[in-house]
């Protein structure tokens, strides 16, 4: 066993030592902060609600224009932006949308499109929803609705905070809903937006996006991938398979997409529609994200493994027999009590066949529920798996385990999204006792967390997420905005019972 070196991490594969760059999303750039605190882990990981101290938002503001973005206190030193965002993000204001209640929402996504009427082109925003029974609803996020002609108006309530609901608090602009909704063939899994250009569609520079929608697949037939331009709105079908398609994940380009089957992994030219499989596997895919080169994709699996899986080689392109792998599960996969299953796992073995990368393969203790790579540093995502854990990795320190945890969140086998906001500095999550938490990316703390539904809020969509493509000037320009009168984040949520919006105070 090789030596630990200070600052260094070691390569098996490779046989050498690399030096560990970069603290944890979301930090300051301290060589501190590269050891955690156990202690303070330990009590944030005792709580189950939040304990934060409300802090009045005019206070930050008077103590920014005392001693400027570098706060103390205690002894410590804070960053205005990033606690001022925390303060937001543990008083926030969460609607219910009327008119569309009890209708079980499978997917969402928001986009910005430009629109084509008779008095003209206008740009508007647009949420994609797809629902468990199998329908596609295409809604325009606008205060009056001028695309569609027969339309149901969905109009916000505000269901938190209970108390002291101020006069002057804006709502969200309405949902108009067309009354015919697309169907599909079978529930709608999975909902991405593609970008700016997307194959089927002559207006290639056109600044519309378009969205890659997956379905389930049922009994009589297997799932299958579309393509579709929400300011037509047409779809085109890329792919049908002849198995479940429980998840899809767009290649950065545009010109591919991978999904996660009940078979593995493969990758569809969305072109030609050509089909290659990454990798075979007898446990199903849940999860699938891939890193800002597109070389790599995590898959996430229903065992609890999340793989690394290289697109650059399909098993056509293989000499010889295609690779296979047997993994061990780790024996630290399993709960604190005692349980059958986890001691038949921790003497098993995992196999399946592809180009991947066994060194980096880890177990978490349940099905894995949702990943999430992070935009500003791909060397770091965010898991979540059915038995409630949720974690903080680093693709270079992935053997150690994860790098910070987050508590309180309730699951036990559901497939739970999660969400993080476009400064990739808060984690959101619905739970299955129908509360929605937010958690602080760093520290782990968290922040908000209170019961919204009679049923878990299975979905998210975070608009502005992946815009900031990892650079320093966006993200710096985020945090400039962040303090505005007029900056507001905001994420929908759905849930069996309806459709919600949270957005900051």
């Amino acid at each position: 066993m090789p030596k630990e070196l200070p600052g260094f991490y070691y390569d098996a594969e490779k046989n050498r030592y690399f030096p560990i760059k970069g603290p944890i999303p979301g930090s300051a750039s301290s060589h501190s902060q590269l050891k955690p605190n156990h202690k303070h882990q330990q009590e944030n990981n005792q709580q189950s609600e939040p304990r934060r101290k409300e802090t009045k938002t005019a206070n930050l503001l008077q103590l920014r224009e005392l001693f400027g973005n570098v706060l103390s206190f205690k002894r410590s030193k804070y960053n205005f932006q990033r606690e001022y965002q925390k303060t937001q993000a543990s008083q926030p204001v969460i609607w219910k949308y009327k008119s569309i209640e009890k209708i079980g929402y499978g997917a969402l996504e928001q986009f910005h499109i430009d629109m084509q009427t008779p008095e003209g082109q206008y740009e508007t925003d647009c949420l994609l929803v797809g629902h468990m029974s199998g329908f596609l609803s295409l809604c325009e996020v606008a205060q009056v609705g001028k695309h569609f002609d027969c339309v149901v108006e969905c109009v916000p309530d505000p269901i938190w905070p209970l108390e002291k609901q101020p006069v002057c608090m804006k709502p969200p602009t309405h949902l108009w809903m067309p009354g015919a909704p697309f169907l599909m063939n079978s529930t709608v899994s999975c909902i991405k937006a593609v970008g700016k250009r997307a194959p089927h569609t002559d207006d290639v520079g056109s600044s519309s996006q378009h969205a890659l929608i997956s379905t389930l697949g049922s009994e009589t037939s297997g799932g299958c991938l579309y393509i579709m331009k929400p300011n037509e709105p047409r779809t085109f079908e890329a792919a049908s398979l002849n198995c479940t398609i429980w998840t899809a994940e767009c290649h950065p380009d545009g010109s591919q997409a991978v999904i996660g089957t009940n078979r593995g992994a493969a990758l569809i030219n969305l072109e030609t529609g050509a089909l290659s499989w990454l990798c075979h596997s007898k446990s199903d895919i849940f999860s699938q994200q891939f890193n800002q080169s597109g070389n790599v994709v995590l898959c996430g699996f229903r065992n609890g493994a999340i793989v690394t899986v290289d697109v650059r080689q399909r098993q056509q392109e293989l000499p010889g027999p295609i690779p296979t792998h047997q993994i061990p599960f780790s024996s630290n996969t399993g709960h604190n009590h005692s349980s059958r299953n986890v001691q038949k796992r921790t003497k098993a073995w995992f196999k399946l066949k592809g180009s991947i990368h066994p060194s980096s393969t880890i177990f978490m203790p349940s099905s894995i529920s949702s990943l999430v790579s992070l935009q500003t540093d791909d060397q770091y995502f965010v898991a979540s798996s059915m038995d409630g854990s949720i974690k903080l990795y680093d693709h270079r320190l992935i053997q150690r385990g994860a790098i910070q945890s987050y508590e309180g969140h309730v699951n036990s086998h559901t497939r739970i999204q999660l969400g993080v906001d476009p400064s990739e500095r808060l984690v959101m999550s619905g739970g299955e006792d129908g509360k929605v938490r937010i958690w602080s990316i760093k520290t782990g703390e968290l922040l908000f967390g209170t019961k919204v539904s009679n049923s878990a809020p299975t979905t998210v969509c975070w608009p502005g997420t992946g815009n900031l493509k990892g650079t320093s000037e966006l993200r710096h320009r985020y945090d400039e905005d962040l303090y505005k009168q007029n900056h507001s984040w905001g994420a929908w949520l759905g849930s069996d019972e309806g459709l919600f919006y949270i957005h900051d105070s």
